[in-house]
């Protein structure tokens, strides 16, 4: 992060107090549960600390000590112009801060840098009002990369109103988490194409401690892991040679050279049912493990050996193929057992059909393409599909396959779909050669050598996503960390282009708050399969209401019995600027049609499931704060995972 070093003389008045300071009642004593949010029944008011924050036994009182900046706290009481604080719904309240020590934060939202590759950096402003005007400014990219350009030779003016500019590299949430939180947001359009578009308050503090922020950067040259995922079907049989014979030719051209040995491969094969179609013998089968090799021999042998298909029809036309891509991402070591994890992760799907949905009865996986983005998306690996639209498939199914794929593959702006017309054995050879030289090419620009394809052969999307991975490798491997504290007013979308999303906003859930989302969602799948007749639907909400109930007297599930749809049962999710089918389901939107509540079932299905893999994978939760209990340590929640 650049930061213009005039911010540090704005921390003292990071946010107005007419805006972000809860308002002070009368004094009220402290209780064993936090406050609540007025109108809400589960929602406990919550507050960030400001830089100094001091910590009271009382109001008053001599400090006993400081807070971090922007340490989210719960609050217990008010007395005067004080707040009784702590930092878990599960403990007692622990200290007393000064009211204008801190400042509101009702939503828990956070917002996380995207990959800043294709886009430019997002210059953070110290009001509102300054954002607007570079926004609607009539040169507005010519003065962006001006004052960009200021910033990176520290000649920013005062005028200019800039508190801070985005790093250069790319620190991923996921796996180094910094607190963003959003203060303050107004949602409006953007300028220049009239799409909706959010203008944020943010704050930002690093959640490391000085030491090991200062640790040294990782070490290691940069190396990527390529796994193929076979559909092996029976009519595979006339295509699947094309790749084989691609591959092999590629594996032998960089065999023995420093790119061959960070070039590194896994197969993964696929079929389908084998229990409706015993003939297929497997449904999926790792065939090669993704392994650093300096001899690719094991390669090539593998790879021919899964030109061998079934020789049984699979149950209908769409395949298993989101078991073969589920796997992938579960099944593969990505991390090469902890010690140098693979820079660039790759899955390339090759298939000449569909994917079987989640409520196929003969598909295996309970989540859906989406839910299954996300996921590769969080462990930093990048899906394609090379789709062959062979003529047995037809335009209704190739259209299917294609808006299935699109949205299993696409990460940010770009989707990494390819297919492949009439299922030409020859294209399809063309084309895993220009992706697997292009993911190669990754690592020869790593390195500072001469690519293999021009800029015109790789592709615009190839080429976003290899400076996106080379961002993610520099900033892991600099120890590039989000800034020192400073707060300003941010757009969600690119200024200069948004079509591109610079600032994904999510929800910072704890570990308690998502398990509650999984057990609510599980109760609903278990009334729908008592029936779905007319008069059932009538009687569901009511039975809702019931799990609700009974659900809420458990203190850890907080969930609002008063609610009157699904999603306001989660009243901490009420009132972000996202929609969702579920959160707005009505009694009468649910009585409305059969297709409509499968549709809705389907989604809770999906959603549980990545929850469910969520709250069993440590790796995904944080804690705050030194000890904090497993039931308060938190994730940053994408919105589009939300129910």
């Amino acid at each position: 992060m650049i930061s213009v070093p005039r911010w540090r003389g704005l921390c003292a008045v990071l946010i107005t107090a007419a805006t972000l300071v809860l308002p002070t009642p009368s004094p009220v004593l402290a209780q064993d549960r936090p406050l609540l949010v007025e109108g809400r029944q589960t929602v406990y008011q919550r507050v960030l600390t400001r830089p100094g924050a001091a910590r009271h036994a009382e109001p008053g009182g001599t400090a006993i000590g400081a807070y971090p900046a922007f340490q989210p706290l719960y609050v217990y009481a008010r007395q005067d112009d004080w707040i009784r604080v702590g930092p878990s719904i599960s403990g007692p309240p622990e200290a007393w801060v000064p009211a204008g020590d801190v400042v509101a934060w009702r939503q828990n939202i956070v917002g996380a840098f995207t990959n800043p590759a294709g886009r430019q950096r997002s210059i953070l402003f110290e009001t509102e009002e300054r954002l607007r005007w570079l926004l609607n400014h009539e040169a507005l990219r010519e003065m962006q990369n001006q004052m960009l350009a200021e910033a990176d030779t520290d000649l920013l003016s005062a005028e200019r109103q800039v508190v801070a500019v985005e790093p250069a590299e790319y620190v991923d949430i996921g796996e180094r988490l910094y607190l963003m939180p959003i203060l303050n947001f107004m949602e409006d359009f953007h300028p220049t194409t009239y799409e909706p578009n959010l203008l944020m308050e943010v704050a930002v503090v690093p959640l490391q401690d000085t030491a090991e922020t200062n640790r040294p950067p990782a070490t290691g040259s940069f190396d990527t892991g390529i796994v193929f995922v076979f559909d092996t079907t029976q009519s595979m049989d006339p295509f699947i040679a094309s790749t084989q014979e691609a591959v092999e030719q590629i594996v032998r051209r960089i065999q023995g050279t420093e790119i061959g040995d960070r070039t590194n491969f896994g197969v993964i094969a696929f079929r389908d049912n084998p229990i409706a179609a015993p003939g297929l013998e497997y449904r999926t089968r790792m065939l090669l493990p993704l392994e650093r090799r300096t001899d690719q021999t094991p390669v090539i042998a593998t790879i021919r050996a899964a030109t061998q298909v079934a020789q049984a029809n699979s149950p209908g036309f769409n395949e298993d193929s989101l078991a073969g891509v589920e796997d992938a991402i579960d099944l593969i070591d990505w991390s090469a057992g902890g010690t140098d994890p693979y820079d660039g992760r790759f899955v390339i799907l090759v298939t000449d059909a569909g994917p079987k949905p989640p409520d196929d009865p003969n598909a295996r996986s309970r989540i859906g393409v989406d839910e299954l983005a996300a996921e590769a998306d969080r462990e930093g690996i990048t899906l394609m599909t090379l789709h062959l639209q062979t003529p047995a498939g037809g335009e209704a199914q190739h259209e299917y396959a294609r808006e299935q794929y699109q949205r299993l593959t696409r990460r940010g702006s770009n989707s990494f779909y390819y297919p492949i017309p009439e299922g030409s054995p020859q294209l399809l050879q063309q084309e895993v050669t220009r992706l697997v030289t292009a993911i190669s090419d990754v690592v020869r620009r790593a390195e500072g050598q001469e690519t293999e394809l021009s800029e015109t052969e790789t592709g615009a999307e190839l080429l976003e996503l290899g400076l996106a991975l080379q961002l993610a490798y520099l900033g892991e491997r600099q120890g590039t960390q989000a800034p020192p504290v400073f707060s300003g007013w941010v757009s969600e979308k690119a200024v200069e282009d948004p079509r591109r999303l610079a600032v994904s906003p999510r929800l910072l859930v704890t570990r308690n708050e998502l398990a509650t989302m999984y057990d609510l969602l599980g109760e609903v799948l278990d009334l729908w399969t008592q029936g779905d007749t007319e008069e059932d639907s009538q009687l569901f909400f009511a039975q809702v209401r019931d799990v609700v109930g009974r659900m809420a007297q458990n203190p850890d599930r907080l969930l609002n019995t008063e609610a009157t749809t699904l999603g306001g049962a989660l009243e901490f999710l009420e009132d972000l600027p996202y929609e969702s089918q579920i959160i707005a389901m009505t009694p009468q939107r649910w009585g409305e049609s059969a297709m409509t509540r499968s549709t809705i079932i389907g989604g809770i299905r999906q959603k549980r499931t990545l929850y469910g893999r969520w709250l069993r994978d440590p790796t995904v939760w944080t804690p705050l704060y030194d000890g904090a209990p497993d039931g308060d340590h938190v994730f940053a929640m994408p919105f589009d995972t939300l129910p």
